[in-house]
């Protein structure tokens, strides 16, 4: 029988739960055929998506073979070259857009060991942008800041560190998971832990404030410390479950700055506390290439009626070094492409373009998704929608209308036709409130652009895989990513082939107790090269 539809309030889930076949000993998914069925272009979306889904195979190649993708690296170079590739292959016209140029730097392999008191390899790894040692071991024994209470403690302490590995960051008193904590501590236990962190951790920001740091990311520190002579710096950012570092980038330039997991950093600290002198060998090899040009990967599908007015697919790219950029966001790029290749073969003719931007610099700020923005104002003025994915491997549930009254019909009206078995999971709020930078739809959100996120399930995501070292292929369920395939294919589709042009009409702005107004976000305009940034992480 049909689904019953309902008026839609400002919140809403859609969903009915559709029908699942198998034949024989492999299952197909079968078309939800309460749906749509007058509608033979999301059949074939879902018969391609469910049953002939790529996901898979891209995304091995994407984070096994080709691996992390940190702008400007020969990673990120052999993967936009392998999605011009592969977007051509399947009879897409694509391209290299280039937007500017980044600090190129490559990696070679990296070791950290203690060799005393005792003998143990570390977990740890240079971070990105940091020279290496030359491939050569560099020992050295180990400083962190003592009690300082003036800047002149911290001059005495700089003047100390020739030759050592210096720790700057906070070293946790446990690195066991909350939630273990929650479960089998006795209270008292408990109490007394997340006191005696609260402070150790408040000593230990006062220490490094009192040094006359005017940086809030303490990067004038590393120079000082690498200027006084000292073998590299050593950094530690506990997200909180086990095993787990987060991953950035070295502010040096000359000698080497290293990440330590929780547990090896705490180790060295508790040594070196003691007295018991660590002393620690890195053997590293890396190489800046200079200023190397940057580029986003463009890929279109020319429209038949209405080739002035676009659909977009757009997901950042670039990542972090530490693992293989699976979640944060090579799920987000391999759902563009695949989304792609389903169109190519269940739409091959749209009314409007569309088009897939694969973003550079995202992780820089947007850099690459501005440019775009800046480059090609008719794509921003004759954008229908665009769809943006980039909160890891989970299916999507949320979608917002960005403060876009106007766009508030168009979406419901395209929700209400995709199969119910991916639509089901997705909450609409309409008309919401426009971002402001988190990630690339947010080039377009601030040109007053009907540009959505799409927001998907955790999976541990903020805690356990954001730009951390654990961020790898196993960590994708491929069959949330199937569900997202069809829902944006579908989204595309019928975004693609609506006869009404989007309406833009904003919401007023709202904020704080009080309901004051707030301005739309404003564009911010593009950083195209490294010399010009102050947004290294």
């Amino acid at each position: 029988m049909k689904t019953k539809r309902r008026s839609v309030p400002r919140t809403l889930a859609f969903g009915t739960v559709a029908a699942i076949a198998a034949l024989g000993a492999t299952p197909v998914i079968s078309y939800a055929q309460d749906l749509a069925t007058d509608d033979p272009v999301l059949q074939r979306i879902w018969e391609e998506g469910m049953n002939r889904s790529q996901i898979e195979s891209l995304s091995q190649v994407l984070l096994d073979e080709i691996g992390p993708r940190l702008t400007a690296s020969p990673g990120m170079e052999r993967a936009q070259q392998w999605a011009v590739e592969t977007l051509r292959g399947w009879g897409v016209d694509a391209r290299l857009e280039e937007y500017g140029t980044w600090e190129g730097w490559d990696r070679g392999p990296s070791h950290v060991d203690l060799v005393a008191p005792r003998v143990r390899s570390l977990e740890g790894r240079i971070l990105a942008w940091s020279p290496g040692t030359g491939g050569r071991p560099v020992e050295g024994g180990v400083a962190y800041p003592p009690q300082i209470d003036t800047p002149e403690d911290w001059r005495s302490f700089v003047g100390s560190v020739n030759g050592k590995w210096v720790m700057l960051s906070f070293p946790e008193p446990t690195c066991r998971a909350g939630e273990q904590w929650a479960e089998f501590g006795m209270p008292e236990s408990i109490e007394a832990m997340e006191a005696s962190r609260r402070e150790a951790e408040q000593r230990w920001n006062q220490n490094l404030a009192q040094s006359g740091s005017q940086d809030a990311r303490r990067r004038d520190l590393h120079a000082q410390l690498e200027e006084a002579g000292a073998a590299g710096i050593i950094t530690s950012q506990w997200p909180g479950s086990y095993g787990t570092t987060r991953v950035f980038n070295a502010y040096n330039r000359r000698t080497p700055t290293f990440e330590l997991g929780c547990e090896d950093y705490g180790l060295v600290y508790r040594l070196a506390a003691n007295g018991q002198e660590p002393i620690l060998r890195v053997t590293a090899e890396s190489e800046n290439r200079g200023e190397v040009p940057v580029f986003n990967v463009i890929g279109e599908i020319p429209g038949t009626e209405m080739p002035d007015q676009y659909v977009m697919l757009s997901a950042h790219y670039d990542s972090w070094e530490g693992g293989s950029g699976a979640t944060d966001n090579g799920s987000g790029s391999v759902l563009m492409l695949e989304t792609m290749r389903i169109l190519k073969q269940a739409y091959p003719n749209p009314k409007r373009t569309i088009l897939i931007g694969l973003w550079s610099g995202e992780e820089q700020g947007l850099n690459g998704s501005r440019a775009f923005t800046e480059d090609h104002p008719e794509v921003v003025e004759g954008l229908q929608a665009l769809w943006n994915q980039d909160n890891g491997t989970g299916r999507i549930v949320r979608l917002s209308a960005q403060g876009l009254v106007g766009a508030t019909p168009s979406i419901a009206s395209w929700m209400s036709k995709v199969p119910s078995e991916v639509s089901r999971h997705v909450e609409l709020t309409l008309p919401g409130t426009p971002g402001g930078g988190g990630s690339d739809y947010a080039s377009f959100v601030c040109y007053g652009a009907p540009a959505f996120s799409l927001s998907a399930l955790s999976w541990d995501y903020s805690s356990h895989t954001w730009h951390t070292h654990r961020d790898t292929f196993d960590k994708l369920v491929m069959d949330d990513l199937k569900n997202n395939a069809v829902l944006t294919a579908s989204l595309t589709y019928l975004a693609a082939d609506d006869p009404q042009f989007v309406d833009r009409t904003r919401r007023e702005v709202m904020s704080g107790r009080m309901g004051q107004a707030m301005p739309w976000p404003e564009c911010q305009p593009a950083t195209r090269s490294s010399r010009d940034s102050s947004r290294m992480q």
